[in-house]
């Protein structure tokens, strides 16, 4: 983006590629000529998206591309019609991905009452927020390591997360006590953890989630450890309801922080929650490297809840 431009410029610019992809559903669409019409790199813009839309830009096409189809098929259309104007490989190909979809066949599609889902255009659009203040401090953090239990998980961008849940409820009491006595770092106490996210980052993707703490001692038998490498890290802190403060505060940091500071979201993402006050309340700390030297870009430190639960 030149010096001069905006945020209404880089909204048009997403909406540009929007409106390629609409132009023709029936032609292959190459992604490069949607970051160049959104004025960015194909990198960014596949990942952006997926960030932006909750899916990666080759399934928005897919989907769009069915919705479409779809229509046809319900005008009359013959299904090896449809699938050869949609550069399906056959009729067979098409009805499964059309079953996929709507969970019917084709033929069942036409039938009264059948109930079919659709993708919607997407349109970026420009909403004001940032009104509230957001705490921060700059931290030259040495490496640490993190001790403790892991799942793998899904991702989850808003709301509870019923998998790590369901992971906090099956650790037993004994387990934290002894993951207390090991914790002799900052930060202290008990640490929820998300690391190693696949690298779409769209909504069910997995991670590692970990209960663990900071230590400088070797993992016991029966935990497993994390090394985390040294780093400058820029600490946030807020307080509000839990889960919605630490999703929100995330999204806050990663598109208004980062945007505006010299700070860079590296590939290895890692999130730390540390529990605190009061029961159903947080206050997340997360935390980004300005360094931006690809080992653990934006990196939420810590965040507090009475039970450790994200």
């Amino acid at each position: 983006m030149q010096e001069g431009d905006g945020v209404p410029d880089m909204m048009h610019g997403w909406n540009r590629a929007i409106g390629l992809i609409e132009q023709d559903l029936t032609t292959d669409i190459e992604v490069r000529f949607l970051a160049k019409a959104a004025l960015t790199s194909e990198y960014h813009f596949r990942r952006m998206f997926s960030s932006l839309a909750g899916m990666p830009v080759s399934e928005y096409i897919r989907r769009r591309r069915l919705t479409a189809a779809t229509a046809e098929i319900l005008e009359g259309l013959t299904v090896l019609d449809v699938s050869v104007r949609y550069g399906y490989g056959s009729a067979e190909a098409f009805a499964r991905a059309f079953k996929a979809m709507h969970g019917l066949s084709p033929s069942e599609a036409r039938l009264p009452g059948a109930v079919l889902h659709s993708q919607p255009q997407l349109r970026f659009h420009l909403r004001v927020e940032g009104n509230t203040d957001m705490k921060h401090r700059i931290e030259d953090k040495e490496a640490f390591r993190l001790i403790g239990l892991k799942a793998r998980v899904p991702l989850v961008y808003e709301g509870p997360n019923n998998a790590i849940i369901e992971f906090q409820r099956g650790v037993d009491p004994s387990v934290t006590k002894r993951l207390l006595e090991l914790a002799d770092m900052d930060p202290a106490g008990p640490v929820s953890v998300t690391d190693n996210l696949e690298e779409q980052r769209t909504e069910g993707s997995e991670l590692d989630y970990w209960h663990a703490v900071a230590s400088t001692q070797a993992a016991p038998e029966g935990f497993e450890s994390l090394e985390v490498p040294a780093g400058l890290w820029v600490v946030f802190e807020a307080e509000g309801k839990f889960p919605e403060v630490l999703q929100g505060m995330w999204a806050d940091a990663a598109t208004g922080m980062v945007s505006c500071q010299p700070l860079q979201v590296g590939t290895g993402t890692r999130n730390a929650q540390r529990p605190s006050g009061a029961r159903g309340h947080a206050r997340p700390r997360p935390v980004v490297d300005p360094r931006g030297k690809g080992r653990s870009g934006l990196k939420p430190l810590a965040t507090r809840d009475g039970k450790d639960r994200p």
